[in-house]
């Protein structure tokens, strides 16, 4: 089985820390489907503002967990040469739903599933759970365009 690392993952990403937030991707199904890991830390960028005395993950980055773990996969999938010099672009969010907060110190894990795919242009639909218990599902799409 195939296993991203943060080092491979930043290797493909052009994302970097403190917005760098999936740690791991596997399972992967070459430009289909992959699980990724977010470890929500309590020392997590986001925690001391939202909220300190009781930090949740904000939905926002749940869906930018999911963009980038979608990322990572159909980048991982492709030719270097067809995503070199480019950059992946959220396009449109369709539909989130965020079911339970996300608490930290959690291991937050995104099932995420490329839907289809035409051109440069591709759709994905992803859930995430802790503990087996469904946190949030999106369905998005997203672009691959020039770095310039």
């Amino acid at each position: 089985m195939t296993i991203l690392t943060k080092k491979n993952i930043i290797d493909l990403l052009p994302h970097r820390e403190p917005m760098l937030l999936i740690d791991e991707l596997y399972d992967i199904k070459k430009l289909h489907s992959a699980t990724a890991v977010v470890n929500v830390k309590k020392d997590s960028f986001f925690v001391q503002g939202h909220f300190p005395d009781q930090p949740v993950m904000p939905g926002v980055l749940i869906v930018e967990s999911f963009g980038q773990a979608a990322a990572a996969l159909t980048a991982d999938g492709l030719d270097r040469a067809t995503y070199e010099d480019k950059l992946v672009f959220l396009m449109g969010v369709e539909k989130a739903r965020f079911r339970n907060p996300v608490i930290p110190d959690c291991k937050l894990i995104l099932k995420i599933e490329a839907i289809r795919s035409h051109g440069r242009v591709w759709k994905y639909k992803g859930e995430a759970f802790v503990n087996d218990k469904k946190m949030a599902d999106a369905i998005w799409s997203a672009t691959i365009v020039d770095k310039k």
